[in-house]
């Protein structure tokens, strides 16, 4: 069997550390960054492309993380220009369950595959190869795309057809959203009655209420520091697509408001848990 030569487009936060660890597996790989700062470190193991009509045409599996619907669509226009037949494009982008069909219609219509594969995670489980990654697919698309997976996540779920990797992703990210803002209420209610913030965080880590997510931001509520790992305006971005896939519960709108307050007061840029520091801010009512 021909070894599979991977293209990799898209090097941002969660791009970057994946395409990595396909390199550092070993694989043949090329990339592809809108700018071209972020190829600089894979130019000695890998190929750097500034086209990417020629990363496909030298690739037989291309995976996609992009930022949004406009930019995964602005990606495959170009990526639909070219000869695909027989590729496999898994795309790992959250993007909207309309923007995924329409990809992987187009796809399917020049005779490629596709997988729509997000992934929970931030940039640390990015770049430890510990990711959790949603698929829908077919079964032998995701055969053909275990050994890279792989090496990008601890486990694969094949939820099933195109469109319910989204939908998984959607799921997670609004249940997401609420942790956050109530980790985020909870240690600014016990930090108005006087509870030493590292001690509350440690009772909510060491009971029940604990969980990855609360751990994994207990060290940015601390230090008071918010560097993005996964940024406020990416959990808006999903969940309002949430809301627009159908996600109508009482807690949606209250989540949509938060965050949305949040971005237009400037937290926008900061981790999500930075949505605390917009909370503190809101007046005694």
């Amino acid at each position: 069997m021909e070894k599979e030569k991977i293209g990799f487009i898209g090097l941002g936060n969660m791009g970057h550390p994946m395409a990595k660890n396909i390199e550092k597996a070993g694989f043949p790989l090329s990339v592809y960054n809108r700018s071209s700062e972020k190829t600089k470190d894979f130019k000695e193991k890998s190929t750097v492309y500034t086209q990417i009509s020629d990363l496909v045409e030298n690739s037989t599996i291309v995976f996609t993380m992009l930022t949004d619907d406009h930019a995964a669509k602005a990606v495959y226009e170009d990526i639909l220009k070219s000869d695909i037949t027989g590729k496999l494009f898994i795309d790992m982008s959250t993007i909207s369950p309309q923007a995924t069909a329409e990809l992987s219609g187009a796809v399917k219509i020049k005779e490629a595959a596709f997988i729509d594969a997000p992934v929970a995670g931030s940039t640390v489980p990015a770049a430890e190869g510990t990711l959790i990654i949603m698929a829908g697919g077919e079964e032998k698309d995701l055969s053909r795309a275990m050994p890279y997976l792989e090496k990008l996540g601890k486990a694969v779920k094949h939820l099933g057809e195109n469109g319910k990797g989204i939908a998984g992703k959607l799921s997670i990210n609004y249940f997401l959203s609420a942790i956050y803002q109530g980790l985020a209420e909870t240690v600014l209610f016990a930090d108005q009655l006087g509870i030493d913030r590292t001690a509350m965080l440690e009772i909510i880590n060491e009971s029940a209420s604990g969980s990855g997510a609360t751990k994994v931001k207990t060290p940015m509520l601390i230090k008071n520091q918010y560097e993005p790992a996964f940024a406020l305006d990416l959990m808006l971005k999903d969940i309002l697509l949430a809301q627009n896939a159908g996600a109508d519960f009482p807690l949606s709108e209250v989540l949509s408001k938060t965050y949305q307050s949040a971005h237009d007061d400037g937290f926008g840029k900061d981790d999500v848990i930075g949505i605390i520091n917009y909370l503190k801010n809101q007046p005694e009512k």
